[in-house]
């Protein structure tokens, strides 16, 4: 990952931390076949919490220059796709039955490319 690309995912995640989300987790799976380059999962308080939590990311990352390709709202599970950056904001009983850890890390490796 490069510096900037850890420069993003780092303030990604102080924003989700400043407003309470818990459980925060980032997967850096660019060597993974997956169709984006890195995924951040939070747990929420609740159903409010998650919406709230995604205001707060669209009025501190839009002006930081961020592009929101698309947003999946829901109340117990929100997705926010930044391209190369996707963002899961999940209620804890919705984490725990998805379970999107587990899922991410068994993805197979790419080959290299010679």
């Amino acid at each position: 990952m490069n510096r900037e690309t850890q420069r993003r995912i780092d303030r990604i995640i102080d924003l989700l931390d400043q407003k309470k989300a818990e459980d925060i987790q980032a997967f850096d799976l660019s060597d993974r076949e997956y169709l984006t380059r890195y995924v951040v999962i939070a747990t929420t308080l609740g159903d409010k919490h998650t919406l709230a939590l995604l205001g707060y990311l669209k009025e501190k990352l839009k002006p930081a220059g961020e592009t929101f390709v698309a947003v999946e709202e829901g109340e117990q599970w929100t997705i926010v796709d930044l391209g190369d950056v996707m963002i899961h904001l999940m209620v804890p009983s919705y984490r725990a039955k998805y379970n999107l850890e587990e899922f991410l890390e068994s993805l197979e490796k790419r080959e290299s490319e010679s």
